[in-house]
């Protein structure tokens, strides 16, 4: 077979001789396998090849760190801080093993999201029973009101040990600043956008891991032989209150609403690579309508697949594994063995141990990570929510209404307690969302196992034609479903009508199999039973006043 850097050898006129002249000494059969070598402009070279690949991934980077934001907000500090607090260093295997079981399940999501061209939320529409999609909707928005609770806690909080605002004017501030943002995100529009809006939440993700590094700094933290046989099994994981609050850390990490983000945010850049090369051409309807008929094809799916799921694995591993992993270590060596109950500090005595413990600085540089990751949140937080309502209902009405009317229902019952209890009202919806989001987590992640585990939903087609089919619906002949695929006599040349009559014809479909093997299928149960289990041991540990405040 002849490489692709080299044109098939072939006589031109330059070396063309008649009979009476003698043939070149090249022509012979040693010369003409040297040819090759001779012509060759480009050495593949092992260095140029580890630069284009990581020039490659650097354009894939931000899905990833967006993604990470769900598993270090404020909900998690509450956990972090009540395990390092009772058990030191003991529980960081806990955070390590769910960081491993969340990034399972964004694997998932994002094959889900490559092979279908459609997040979680619209797979559900497509492929599920009407009453059945609605009742997910509802737990779904549930889940994103739930996950908002904490986000504008933690915001609100933080804005009001360092500015001194107001608790309620402090929630009333963390709906404007995140629309704001958000009225400038536009994820059906243009990369460079798209590139932008994820390179603001990425600075957001950075300032928060700076502060924590710069805490670490601060804390005493030990023999670093205590720290590291942290991440190792041992008996307080599994006994007494040790076995609780890791139920509660992996309640904390894995996040419903990070399902429907992990499975959406992986769209544009396959939709770059489709338009570039004339596979997908939008119109105003597709971009209207979240580009509703748009399947990646199986070139953009081979292209960037293996990028995202590294550059998503790449930061849960790093960025969220680190930030949730510096939380128990900062508050295992300030908050353990100390006089004050670590079970009944909220945000506010966190703060102030720090501040007595340390020292101002770091009680200050605490509050600053809890405000920039309350930030981050908040804003992934809403875009989850905006790919819920749009996905399961298809709403016509503006993103920035849309956006606005998560929000408000978000923050109105953390105003009303904020307004009505105050400082105790916020620790009360803190845990009540954790509550919520830990009783939500089997039902909204089940149709994840059950799409990416179909042969029917992730296939893709091998055979797609570059050319619009003539369809008011904008598909192209090689997006059609399976109740497209009945060709008729007349479409394949064999009536009496006309070639502009008949309009184009659809190959016959081959399809490549993407959905999980059976190991993947398996395992993804596994986790699932142990997920949903380990969440509802914990709803009963909440019914019987074994509470992890904040």
């Amino acid at each position: 077979m002849v490489s692709q850097e080299y044109e098939p050898i072939q006589r031109s006129n330059e070396f063309q001789t008649d009979s009476n002249t003698t043939k070149p000494a090249y022509d012979d059969e040693n010369s003409r396998h040297e040819l090759p070598r001779r012509t060759t402009l480009r050495p593949d070279s092992t260095s140029w090849s580890i630069i284009g690949t990581l020039r490659k991934y650097a354009k894939f980077i931000g899905p990833g760190l967006m993604v990470s934001v769900s598993y270090m907000d404020p909900g998690n500090y509450s956990t972090a801080v009540a395990a390092g607090s009772a058990h030191r260093y003991k529980l960081l295997f806990s955070v390590l093993v769910s960081n491993f079981m969340a990034a399972f399940w964004q694997y998932l999501c994002a094959r889900l999201g490559a092979v279908t061209g459609l997040d979680l939320a619209q797979n559900c529409k497509k492929h599920l029973p009407s009453g059945l999609n609605i009742s997910l909707y509802i737990l779904a928005e549930m889940a994103i009101i739930a996950t908002d609770l904490a986000e504008v806690v933690g915001t609100a909080i933080s804005l009001n040990i360092l500015f001194h605002i107001p608790l309620a004017l402090g929630v009333i501030l963390t709906v404007v600043d995140v629309l704001i943002v958000l009225l400038a995100y536009k994820p059906n529009g243009s990369m460079k956008g798209i590139r932008i809006f994820e390179a603001f939440v990425s600075l957001l993700v950075v300032l928060t891991v700076v502060c924590f590094t710069v805490e670490l700094f601060y804390a005493k933290l030990g023999p670093a032989k205590e720290i590291f046989s942290g991440f190792l099994p041992s008996k307080a994981v599994f006994e007494g209150d040790g076995l609780y609050l890791s139920l509660a850390i992996l309640g904390a990490t894995v996040m419903p609403h990070s399902l429907y983000l992990g499975s959406g945010v992986v769209q544009p850049r396959l939709r770059e690579y489709d338009i570039k090369n004339g596979h997908y051409l939008p119109g105003v309807d597709d971009m209207d309508n979240n580009h509703h008929n748009y399947r990646p094809s199986y070139e953009a799916i081979s292209e960037t697949l293996h990028y995202t799921i590294t550059e998503l694995l790449v930061s849960l591993f790093t960025v969220a594994l680190f930030v949730n992993c510096a939380i128990l270590i900062v508050s295992g060596a300030t908050l353990y063995g100390s006089t004050q109950n670590a079970e009944e500090a909220d945000l506010f005595s966190i703060y102030n141990l720090l501040c007595s413990t340390l020292s101002k600085g770091a009680g200050t540089v605490f509050v600053l990570a809890l405000l920039f990751s309350g930030q981050s949140a908040g804003i992934v937080c809403t875009l989850s929510g905006q790919m819920v309502s749009e996905g399961f209902l298809n709403w016509t009405v503006s993103p920035a209404l849309r956006r606005s009317a998560t929000r408000a229902v978000a923050i109105t019952p953390c105003l009303i307690l904020v307004l009505v209890a105050g400082r105790s009202g916020l620790s009360g919806a803190l845990n009540a969302s954790q509550v919520v989001l830990s009783l939500l987590l089997p039902f909204v992640s089940a149709p994840l196992l059950y799409f990416t585990s179909s042969k029917k939903i992730m296939r893709v087609q091998l055979n797609r034609s570059k050319v619009p089919s003539r369809t008011t619906d904008k598909q192209y002949v090689g997006d059609r479903g399976e109740e497209d695929e009945t060709i008729e006599l007349e479409e394949m040349g064999m009536g009496g009508s006309s070639t502009q009559e008949r309009g184009l014809v659809s190959p016959v479909p081959e399809y490549e199999d993407m959905s999980n093997g059976i190991i993947v299928t398996v395992l993804a149960v596994i986790v699932w039973l142990i997920i949903s289990g380990l969440n509802f041991y914990m709803l009963i540990g909440f019914t019987t006043g074994k509470d992890v405040h904040l």
